[in-house]
């Protein structure tokens, strides 16, 4: 099944980034390029529009971090992610179809940043209970991004996740094996090293 987007994902990006995409031309310099998912990039007026909506999406977030508490060392985090990501992104060479690869890692990359950082159309929280606990809830905001993305909060902890293909019902993703999978107002919910619980709308 494909992903249920709010509209498709690379279109919407392409809007995102519309102002910016005059020369259809990347955020880094091409004639630096470095590996096959860069001189894609370079290569591809589509892919290059997604990545200076990144790019835009990045310096928001940037300014978001520089702008609360401990903004120091949460601007060192959020560049250490964006190295991060980058090098999983040139990770594409080993991929079966190259451009699909990195097609989504810039709109999953762009939708952690939206949710993470409470960018863009964010809707009110809907609240969950989870393992029949009543003192077990967790907040999820959705994001409607140009590909859709939540933002969790459990206690103090906080996740961001952008949606997945899935079967049925809407899957999102997050780092380290995060997951929440709704179907009809419950939803599966995996926080490693936590183990699997069934939260139900409130």
């Amino acid at each position: 099944m494909r992903l249920r987007l709010a509209q498709p994902a690379a279109a919407a990006l392409l809007i995102f980034a519309a102002p910016f995409t005059a020369a259809a031309a990347p955020s880094f310099d091409c004639a630096k390029a470095d590996g096959a998912a860069e001189e894609l990039v370079c290569a591809d007026a589509d892919l290059a529009a997604l990545d200076v909506a990144l790019a835009a999406r990045f310096s928001a977030a940037m300014a978001a971090a520089r702008s609360g508490a401990d903004a120091d060392a949460a601007a060192a985090r959020l560049r250490a992610e964006q190295r991060g990501w980058i090098k999983g992104r040139d990770a594409c060479w080993k991929a079966a179809d190259l451009r699909d690869c990195v097609e989504d890692a810039y709109t999953r990359r762009d939708a952690i940043l939206a949710a993470s950082w409470m960018l863009g159309d964010v809707g009110p929280p809907v609240f969950y209970q989870c393992g029949g606990n009543p003192a077990d809830e967790i907040a999820v905001f959705f994001l409607d991004a140009p590909r859709r993305a939540l933002r969790l909060e459990r206690g103090d902890r906080i996740e961001a996740m952008a949606q997945t293909r899935s079967a049925s019902g809407a899957r999102y993703d997050g780092d380290f094996g995060a997951m929440f999978w709704e179907k009809g107002g419950e939803a599966r919910l995996m926080l490693p090293p936590e183990p699997e619980t069934v939260c139900r709308r409130r």
